[in-house]
């Protein structure tokens, strides 16, 4: 795992921070993105953004925190604070911001790990429309 994360770094020297950090920004950014949809495409939009949460619930819940609590108020420190560093202080040490905890992940891996969840979303629901229309038959 760890020779492929430093290729992954020798290609593209980016990071983001973790801690689910950067899944909970972009939750936010894709939120605000919705808000200026007026059509149906905005309820897909927030429930990729509910999906992209799934991760920081599951590392707050995994550190025995309060899922809800911990990325709640992640979300709204990082839109109070401009500050999309903050995530889930798994470690305990007091502080949910990911760049003073030194905690990031390869943004190639990151990269690649939401596009595949995407497709993989994407896949199943193909399967779905392609189930949901042969039983109308």
């Amino acid at each position: 795992v760890y020779k492929r994360q430093i290729r992954n770094l020798i290609r593209d020297s980016r990071i983001v921070y973790g801690g689910g950090s950067a899944e909970i920004a972009c939750a936010v950014a894709i939120r605000e993105s919705a808000d200026q949809v007026n059509d149906e495409e905005q309820y897909a939009l927030r429930g990729f953004a509910e999906a992209l949460e799934q991760i920081p619930l599951a590392l707050a819940d995994n550190s025995g925190l309060s899922p809800i609590e911990a990325v709640s108020s992640a979300r709204s420190r990082q839109i109070a604070e401009n500050n999309a560093n903050l995530g889930i202080d798994c470690l305990l040490r007091g502080t949910n911001d990911m760049k003073e905890q030194n905690v990031y992940e390869v943004f190639h891996s990151k990269k690649q790990q939401l596009q595949l969840a995407t497709q993989v979303v994407k896949m199943i629901l193909k399967i779905d429309d392609v189930i949901a229309h042969n039983s109308y038959e």
